[in-house]
C-alpha cells in the first residue's frame, strides 16, 4: 500500500507544483493547450470543437507506450441547446512491445435527445499471451502461449426513447481476432484446446437502457442501467453459434461540490460455443483495472468497483477505487468462485469541458498497470 500512498501524495502536489518558479505557469500552459483545442471549452460555433493531447502509458499486456487523445465535442443541430453534447474521440497508441492500435468512440444525440447513436470498436496488433479458460489456467504459467494479435471489432447501437431516461434499441457487433507467429505451436495451449486461431464473431443485438446521467463521458449526478443480449450466428456472418447478455448498473452520488462517488457493478454471461476470443474476461482498463487484458478469461464474469472522485483546482483531479471480480464457467457459480481484488489511484486532467484525460495506476494481486486513456472508467 506504500506505493498507493505515495502516489497520492504525488497528485495532490500538482496543482502546488503547477505555480513553482521551475514549471511553467497555468497560463503558459493555457496558451499552449489552447494551440491544441484543450481549452476546457466547447465551442458549439464550430462543426466540431477538437483538442488534441498526448501522455504516457504503461500496462501489464502493452508495457510502456506513448498515446494521443483526440475528443471532439459537437451539436448535430444547433436549434437544440437542451440536447447533450455529442462527442467523438480517437485514441491511438505504440508501446515498447512493438503493440500499436488506434480506437474510437462516438456518442450522437438527435432530435431533442429522442434518439441516441453509440459507435466504438478499435484496430489493433498486439504481441499478447493467452493461458486459456478458468481461473487455474490463468494464476498457471505452464500452459501460457505468446502469439501476435490482429483485432477489429465495431459496436455501433441505435436507440430510442421510449420514456423519460428509458430507450430501447437494436445493435449490432462485429468483432475479428487472429493468432499469428505462435510460439510452442506444438504444445502450446492452443494445439491442446484444438482451438481455430482466426475467429469472425457477427451479431445483432437487442438493447435497453434507463440513463439519467447529466453527461455520459464525466457524469456527476445519476445512474444508468444498460441491458444487451446479443446473438452470434453463422447466418449474421459468424464462424460460432453463441449468446452474450451483459449487464452493467452504475450511480453517482455528489459528495458536495469538488467530490463524488461512483458505484458499478457489471456482468457477462455467455453461452453456446464461445470461441476463446469471445469468452468473458477480467481486467482491463475499465472494469479491474491492473491485471494483464485476457489472462483470466471464462464464460461469465462479475466484478464491481467503488470509485471516490475529488476535483482539485484549475484543471486538476485525482481518483481512488476498489473494486473485485469473479468469473465461472456456470452461472450458478458466480459468487463462489475466486475473488480478484484491484485498488488503485489515478490523476485527472481537464483539457475540454469536462471531458477529462486520465493517468490510473491498479493494483492487482501480483500484477498492476498505468492507464492513459479519454474519458473516465465508468
Amino acid at each position: 500500500m506504500w506505493l498507493i500512498k505515495t502516489l497520492f501524495c504525488g497528485l495532490l502536489m500538482l496543482p502546488l507544483l503547477s505555480q513553482a518558479t521551475l514549471i511553467p505557469s497555468r497560463e503558459s500552459i493555457d496558451r499552449f493547450l489552447n494551440k491544441l483545442g484543450a481549452d476546457g471549452k466547447a465551442d458549439t460555433r464550430k462543426t466540431i470543437d477538437w483538442g488534441v493531447v498526448p501522455g504516457p502509458f504503461y500496462t501489464p499486456e502493452l508495457g510502456a507506450g506513448i498515446g494521443v487523445a483526440a475528443v471532439g465535442l459537437y451539436r448535430p443541430d444547433d436549434r437544440q441547446k437542451d440536447t447533450p453534447l455529442s462527442s467523438l474521440s480517437f485514441t491511438g497508441f505504440a508501446s515498447s512491445t512493438g503493440a500499436f492500435g488506434l480506437g474510437y468512440e462516438n456518442y450522437t444525440f438527435l432530435r431533442n435527445d429522442r434518439w441516441r447513436f453509440y459507435l466504438s470498436g478499435d484496430l489493433s496488433r498486439r504481441p499478447l499471451h493467452y493461458w486459456g479458460e478458468g481461473f487455474r489456467a490463468g494464476r498457471g504459467q505452464r500452459g501460457k502461449q505468446s502469439y501476435d494479435s490482429t483485432k477489429l471489432s465495431g459496436t455501433p447501437h441505435l436507440l430510442y426513447r421510449l420514456a423519460t431516461h428509458t430507450y430501447a434499441g437494436v445493435g449490432w457487433s462485429l468483432s475479428y481476432e487472429g493468432a499469428s507467429s505462435l510460439q510452442h505451436k506444438a504444445s502450446g495451449i492452443f494445439y491442446h484446446q484444438n482451438a481455430s486461431r482466426h475467429i469472425l464473431s457477427s451479431g445483432a443485438s437487442v438493447l435497453f437502457s434507463y440513463d439519467s446521467r447529466d453527461f455520459i463521458a464525466n457524469p456527476s449526478r445519476g445512474q444508468v442501467l444498460n441491458l444487451a443480449w446479443t446473438r452470434y450466428s453463422p447466418t449474421l456472418g459468424s464462424d460460432d453459434r453463441f449468446n452474450a447478455f451483459d449487464a452493467r448498473y452504475d450511480v453517482y452520488h455528489a459528495v458536495n461540490a469538488t467530490s463524488l462517488l461512483a458505484w458499478e457493478v457489471y456482468s457477462r454471461f455467455t453461452g453456446g460455443h464461445v470461441p476463446w476470443t469471445m469468452q468473458s474476461m477480467l481486467g482491463d482498463s475499465q472494469h479491474l483495472r491492473g491485471y494483464y487484458e485476457g489472462r483470466y478469461r471464462d464464460r461469465n464474469v462479475l466484478t464491481s468497483q467503488l470509485e471516490w472522485r475529488k476535483k482539485l483546482s484549475w484543471r486538476h483531479g485525482v481518483v481512488g477505487w476498489i473494486a473485485a471480480g469473479n468469473m465461472s464457467d456456470r452461472e450458478s457459480r458466480i459468487l463462489k468462485g475466486h475473488w480478484l481484488p484491484s485498488v488503485g489511484a489515478g490523476y485527472r486532467f481537464e483539457f475540454k469541458k469536462r471531458m477529462n484525460v486520465r493517468l490510473d495506476y491498479g493494483l492487482g494481486q501480483h500484477s498492476s498497470g498505468f492507464y492513459f486513456q479519454v474519458g473516465e472508467a465508468f
